[in-house]
């Protein structure tokens, strides 16, 4: 917990809260998040998790954004209550938005969060999520696990008032790949602390937590193992964060996006050579951790050869490729893990299967 609590204060002073943790992943900073809610400072409650019968258990969330990754939130004991039309496009027509209101039609008593995934397009805004959640007094959890970079975002969403922000330390931060930061209000990081660290070994009157970083009094007594501890984080997964954290800074992120740029470009400018591809640049908004993307548009009937196609020769070389929109005639190519050696490869790779194919 020593370890913890100077790690919270260096979290805070990066993401504008006022405590955070470092935790094993996004993921787990979900379910720990959504354990805090649930028990606050009751470790008569924690005692019981994922059994949340007579606990105020349910989570409000756009239905839009419900998918596997919400396995984290239900894993506290949490039920997910949906808003809206499931399956509804981002940016939709008017007729498919998720209003401010369908939230707080579905607020009750059992009500412990409301949950929030940032990506564009997304709706309701997060700012009218957040001035529901004051209006009721819910915590707003808010999943911006790869929302880092740009560096702004550490503490964008803690300024708008979010209670709860999880962030990958893995994606863009560069940080240990199985860890994560949950930063938010003191007396929730508190709560996930303690149901994430080695219980208390010693009685409560000689229980000694840091206590900035864990209030004992507001305990009624010692926490004992709690749901989130097959979730400990090792010291070297903390030490490895805090550092990529240190590193981070807006002039260092732009320079490796302008290399990063000049590597897809070269990749482009030999493919577009080929009849049949088209290729840009994704905005920046629609990518993974804002590295930038090279999507390249296939046309079939010229080329030979199908997106799908492209992907799975593609991985025969040990090289993969965004196959998520091939049903479209698209392939993406992210910069976030490649350097000139592997932009190279790419580019010679992707150059053989694209001839071979008109062969």
């Amino acid at each position: 917990d020593q370890l913890q609590a100077a790690a919270s204060k260096i979290i805070a002073e990066k993401t504008h809260a006022e405590a955070g943790l470092v935790t094993s992943g996004a993921c787990a900073a979900l379910t720990l998040a959504t354990a805090a809610c649930i028990c606050g400072y009751d470790v008569a409650r924690m005692d019981r998790l994922p059994d949340t019968t007579n606990m105020p258990n349910e989570v409000i969330m756009p239905s839009h954004q419900i998918s596997g990754y919400t396995h984290a939130i239900r894993a506290a004991g949490a039920k997910l209550i949906g808003v809206g039309i499931p399956h509804a496009p981002v940016a939709p027509l008017s007729v498919y938005i998720t209003n401010k209101w369908h939230i707080e039609s579905m607020i009750t008593e059992r009500t412990a969060a409301i949950a929030y995934a940032v990506r564009t397009g997304s709706h309701p805004p997060l700012e009218e999520v957040i001035e529901v959640g004051k209006k009721y007094n819910i915590p707003v959890i808010v999943d911006a696990a790869p929302e880092v970079p740009p560096v702004e975002n550490l503490h964008r969403f803690i300024d708008m008032g979010a209670d709860l922000v999880c962030i990958s330390g893995g994606k863009g931060i560069r940080g240990p790949q199985n860890s994560g930061i949950l930063c938010g209000r003191k007396d929730l990081i508190a709560s996930a602390a303690v149901q994430m660290l080695e219980a208390p070994s010693e009685p409560y009157d000689e229980w000694n937590p840091p206590s900035s970083f864990i209030p004992k009094e507001k305990f009624r007594g010692t926490p004992t193992h709690g749901i989130g501890r097959s979730m400990k984080v090792s010291k070297e997964s903390i030490i490895g964060l805090l550092t990529a954290l240190q590193n981070l800074n807006t002039e260092r992120f732009t320079a490796k996006e302008v290399m990063l740029t000049e590597l897809l470009q070269k990749i482009r400018t030999q493919v577009e050579k080929i009849p049949g591809i088209a290729a840009a640049f994704v905005e920046p908004q629609y990518c993974l951790c804002s590295y930038p993307t090279l999507e390249i548009r296939v046309d079939e009937k010229i080329t030979g050869i199908s997106a799908a196609e492209i992907c799975s020769k593609m991985r025969a070389k040990n090289i993969y490729l965004r196959d998520r929109y091939v049903n479209q005639g698209i392939v993406r190519i992210y910069s976030i893990n490649i350097n000139e050696e592997i932009a190279e490869k790419i580019c010679v790779a992707l150059s053989e299967t694209l001839n071979s194919a008109r062969s």
